[in-house]
Order: structure tokens, then sequence, then C-alpha cells
């Protein structure tokens, strides 16, 4: 028997909302529809369907092997790497079908950058963790590396941190400053989009909020996504919410909205036990 997906027959005109310093325009970015994702037959994620709005941070929320890591993987295409793996439904970005075989995956990705849930610089010095991107795409007049080395550090506010040891190991960085590191390391590439795969969750308290304070700042400029289990972290930073959770043993979305409406009166029974503490 068909059950009803959660957004079947609705629409959703969300306006504009305001978060910390910036504030977005309701502009999808991406709007996906009917999403599905299997692995060697097994379905793991089943007929998501929703906007994600430009320049917004959107916070996937649910319990582990409900989905999310997945749902993300596959909007920049890195899902097409694991063996067995496969999508139905239709990614729209920037007003193109993403899942088509013609699309350019390597630009796609550098379109979209992906930050990983361990720090995983590059067994190198800081500075060329930053600059064997750049010399990837063809960047190689010397002057402008520095700028747009410098330019993603400060961006990532570790510059003044770095900036008298950008010969020395990456790997001797504290393991907020890795992470920030690794996005930076995505930042040069001039991304629109940033997902991020629960970032914060192998970094202490301090290091932790450091990351989420920079993400802030990054808003606006940048579509973000993030995936967390930090219930509190994604009242705090995000514009909108997506919640999934297991049904049936398959990933569906739940619900999704603005931020704090979601958190503060949910429209779904599973979703206020959740977010009340209850289940998950």
């Amino acid at each position: 028997m068909n059950k009803p997906r959660p957004f079947e027959g609705k629409t959703y005109t969300l306006g504009s909302i305001e978060k910390g310093e910036h504030c977005c325009e309701a502009v999808p970015h991406f709007s996906i529809r009917d999403l599905s994702v299997s692995y060697h037959g097994e379905v793991v994620l089943s007929d998501v369907s929703l906007d994600v709005y430009k320049g917004c941070i959107t916070a996937l929320i649910g319990p582990s092997g409900c989905g999310k890591s997945s749902f993300l993987s596959v909007l920049n295409r890195l899902s097409d790497l694991i063996p067995g793996e496969h999508v139905s439904g239709n990614i729209t970005f920037e007003g193109q079908d993403i899942l088509t075989n013609n699309i350019d995956v390597r630009a796609l990705r550098t379109n979209i950058g992906m930050i990983f849930q361990k720090p995983n610089p590059f067994p190198l010095s800081i500075y060329k963790n930053l600059l064997l991107p750049l010399k990837e795409h063809g960047v190689r007049d010397k002057k402008i590396q520095a700028e747009k080395i410098q330019q993603a550090l400060e961006s990532v506010g570790l510059w003044d941190e770095v900036k008298g040891r950008l010969d020395s190991s990456a790997l001797a960085l504290s393991g907020g400053q890795q992470q920030r590191l690794c996005i930076a390391r995505a930042l040069i590439l001039e991304p629109s989009v940033l997902l991020m795969d629960e970032p914060c969750s192998a970094l202490d308290p301090i290091s932790s909020g450091i990351v989420e304070d920079m993400i802030q700042k990054l808003a606006g400029k940048y579509t973000i996504i993030i995936v967390t289990h930090n219930l509190a972290q994604a009242r705090r930073i995000a514009n909108y919410a997506a919640f999934f959770w297991m049904q049936e043993s398959v990933g569906q979305l739940i619900e999704f909205g603005r931020c704090q409406p979601l958190f503060d009166s949910p429209q779904n029974s599973l979703t206020a036990a959740y977010v009340s503490g209850a289940k998950g």
C-alpha cells in the first residue's frame, strides 16, 4: 500500500528569514524531488522532496542511520564512488539536473565543497594543503596563489594563528584548526555551497564553538547544509531544519521548515518527540 509522502501535494513559499548576522531570501539553490537512494538494492532513503535555500544554513537532524549522510553525498555526486549505489528522482542545482549522465561531475564538486566529520588535512605543510587544489585547477601564478591562500585562511579565522608557520605540517595543528584548514581548502576553489557532515562532532567544546561561529559568518555568502546530532547547535545556527527518521527500516524526510518553528511547534508527532528528547 502506498503511503503519502510527508510533503506530497504541498507547496512551500517561506519568504525570508533572519538569523544572526545574515538574512537569506527563500530562493531555492537546490530543488530535490522524489529522491531515493539504495545500495546493492537495499533502499536507505526514500521519496525525499524539499528545497534548499540560497545563502541559508539548513540543518539535517535525526538519529544515526536514517539517511542524512547519504542525502548529503548525493548533492555533489560523491555517492557515485560507492559501489552498488543507485539514485533516483530529480535534483536541480542552479537550474540544471545534476543526476544526468552528461553533468560535469568535477565542476560540480568544485562548486559544492564537502567537509567531513573528521578533519582530513593532507600530510603536507599548511601552505601546500591549500596550494595543491589551486594547482589542480590551473592556478599557476604565485602571487595569485599567495593571495588566495591568505584569503581562504582569513575567511575561516586561521590566518593570524598560522601566518608565521605556513611551512609547518598541517598535522601539527589542533583538531579545530585542522577542521578550519579543511574548510579553507574547500573555500579556496570558490564554491557556492558547503556540505558539512557533522563537522564539530570530533572536536572539543571550545574548538566546536569556534567552528560554529565561523559557519555562521560564512552564511549568506555560501549555502550551507550541515548534518548535526547536536540539536542545540542546529537551533543556534540554522535557518531551516530537515528532520529525518527511519520508517519500516528506510530513511524518510518527516518534516522540513524554518528552524525555530520546527523546534518550537513541530507539525509531526515524531518531530515533536525527537526534538523534546523523548525519542532518538
